[in-house]
């Protein structure tokens, strides 16, 4: 299996925005299927609730940070078909966005976490996401609501190719 991470940590967030946004690359290709994702901060040790989406999006896309995703098997000689990319597009990934875009946002799953524990989100198998190749809409992490603490931020997602 070609697992692959997108991970970050130490970013300051600015309101509601999106964590982390995936494009699955054109067809014919492979396939995406995400399986974990976790989000963190250490900035203090206040007490607060912080709401979190899994959601996709259509064009327009949000304005990125380019994050290039890390080979979690060390021994396989192929780097991920998805690259790091600044606008959302088909085969690219990006982090901590700048504007999100004018593309309607679909909710898949809401939830919220305390920030002194974190939030993991490991889907059981009939649960996970998976984008086909072609999809014309991205997965994103999002905080709907910019958090309380907007510093030292940490978060990602493990996806395999399938």
């Amino acid at each position: 299996m070609r697992e692959f991470s997108i991970s970050s940590g130490g970013i300051t967030v600015a309101g509601a925005s999106t964590l982390i946004f995936v494009n699955p690359p054109a067809a014919p290709n492979i396939n995406l299927e995400f399986l974990r994702f976790w989000v963190g901060q250490s900035a203090n040790a206040t007490s607060a609730q912080q709401r979190i989406q899994l959601e996709t999006q259509a064009s327009a896309f949000p304005t990125l940070t380019a994050a290039t995703p890390t080979k979690l098997k060390f021994a396989d000689p192929n780097a991920s078909v998805i690259t790091g990319g600044t606008a959302g597009a088909a085969g690219t990934a990006g982090i901590n966005a700048s504007a999100e875009g004018a593309g309607t946002k679909t909710p898949i799953h809401d939830d919220a976490f305390n920030v002194l524990n974190g939030w993991l989100h490991v889907p059981t198998p009939p649960e996970t996401r998976i984008l086909p190749a072609g999809f014309t809409q991205g997965l994103g992490l999002f905080f709907p609501v910019g958090p309380a603490t907007t510093t030292n931020w940490a978060f990602g997602t493990v996806f395999r190719e399938v």
